[in-house]
């Protein structure tokens, strides 16, 4: 197949803000919590790619419903005389939409107003969601695909490997704390998942990514290539990856969804 026939093409999609009501509370891991949403509002929803984003927004202490933008002609809008939400990034991990549910995952570090909400969060709890605004979808046609990330692209890799049809080939290289936050993958692809475990170094401060990266043997074909997690790893990564394997810039994917000591980054994508 042409290069040309697999070039990725982004959908914009009707922005939209709705307010959900948690269902239920899952422990997947100890540093790990998934939180499944629903409601009249989430009718409608759309989330074609596994790399899509949606804005959460998350209620002021001591309140229950969390204040909602609204989209206005000059972008969105906040009631007037209220300090802003706190609102961060997720991936949404799952969306069924016959049975109305929102899977929404959360990595626990720190006291964060994210982490501190899941952490506390229960059935009934209100949440924000606005998006996602657009989505990039990637051609299911390339001889195999390439996901590295940390415990943050999670979500995202866990759905690629949940979409992904049968007979497509995946490498997932994923740095996490250690081997309790590891994750099984319900997937038909012919899939080879590589763990990396911290073991008490910080996150974003490693070089575990870049090393198996270099000491992984690439298959033959043509591949896409998926880079998630902290900002200044994947820069390292991504000038590996153009510079000494000369991959095609257009089959590459770069979303820093954090950075070290940075509260509320997140990259557009490369």
């Amino acid at each position: 197949m042409a290069q040309t026939e697999r070039e990725l093409r982004r959908v914009p999609l009707p922005l939209q803000f709705r307010l959900l009501e948690v269902l239920r509370v899952t422990r997947l891991s100890p540093e790990m919590i998934r939180v499944t949403l629903g409601g009249p509002e989430l009718q409608g929803f759309q989330s074609p790619s596994a790399d899509d984003h949606v804005r959460v927004f998350f209620p002021t202490p001591g309140e229950r419903k969390p204040l909602m933008p609204s989209v206005g002609p000059r972008g969105l809008v906040f009631p007037e005389g209220k300090p802003r939400p706190v609102s961060r990034d997720y991936t949404p991990r799952r969306h069924d939409a016959a049975r109305g549910e929102l899977d929404l995952d959360f990595v626990l570090h720190g006291t964060g107003p994210a982490s501190t909400w899941a952490t506390q969060a229960k059935p009934g709890d209100l949440l924000g969601v606005g998006g996602p605004r657009s989505s990039v979808l990637i051609p299911h046609d390339f001889d195999w695909y390439l996901m590295v990330g940390d415990s943050t692209a999670l979500p995202a890799i866990g759905r690629w490997m949940e979409e992904l049809p049968a007979g497509a080939r995946a490498i997932a290289l994923i740095e996490v704390a250690n081997a309790d936050e590891e994750q099984q993958f319900n997937t038909r692809a012919q899939a080879q998942v590589i763990w990396l475990h911290r073991n008490g170094a910080e996150a974003g401060s490693t070089p575990l990514l870049e090393d198996a990266l270099r000491n992984l043997q690439f298959p033959p074909g043509d591949f896409f290539t998926w880079l998630a997690g902290e900002a200044n790893t994947l820069r390292t990564l991504r000038e590996y990856l153009v510079e000494e394997r000369k991959v095609d810039k257009k089959w590459l994917s770069v979303s820093g969804y954090w950075k070290r000591n940075t509260a509320d980054h997140h990259e557009p994508h490369d």
